[in-house]
């Protein structure tokens, strides 16, 4: 009965990159994603984005509401909700967010950023001085 219990607390994911995918390009949703195989490209996101422990991104920019990271991530994370990082994440890159959750165990290499106004992020937005 408590292993349903635990299953009622998980949030609910919309897709998933299995963990025999491997996946190169950019990924734009709206709900919610799973990765659990191997990712390497962008990902601008509205909903939120999970990265289990056997999963490993490589992003030039990881842009979503909430990330849960418990994976390997070689890029930036920016999360205008919240990032949290499980005691088996270990993140290479630099991080912005509005509310952050560090695990005891956690591998972070990078500088953090918190996010004043979460209500202006737009991951859809184009940067203006990044393709010029």
């Amino acid at each position: 009965m408590s292993k349903q219990k635990k299953n009622d607390a998980l949030p609910l994911i919309a897709t998933t990159l299995g963990k025999e995918t491997s996946f190169t390009g950019t990924l734009r949703f709206k709900d919610s994603l799973r990765i659990k195989g191997n990712f390497e490209g962008e990902i601008d996101a509205m909903g939120r984005l999970v990265i289990d422990a056997d999963a490993t991104v490589s992003a030039r920019r990881i842009r979503a509401t909430s990330v849960i990271v418990g994976g390997t991530v070689r890029g930036d994370i920016e999360a205008a909700d919240k990032l949290e990082l499980l005691p088996t994440a270990k993140v290479y890159g630099n991080v912005r967010t509005a509310r952050l959750r560090i695990a005891d165990g956690v591998i972070f290499e990078g500088t953090c950023e918190m996010i004043r106004d979460p209500g202006a992020f737009n991951p859809f937005a184009v940067d203006s001085g990044e393709n010029g």
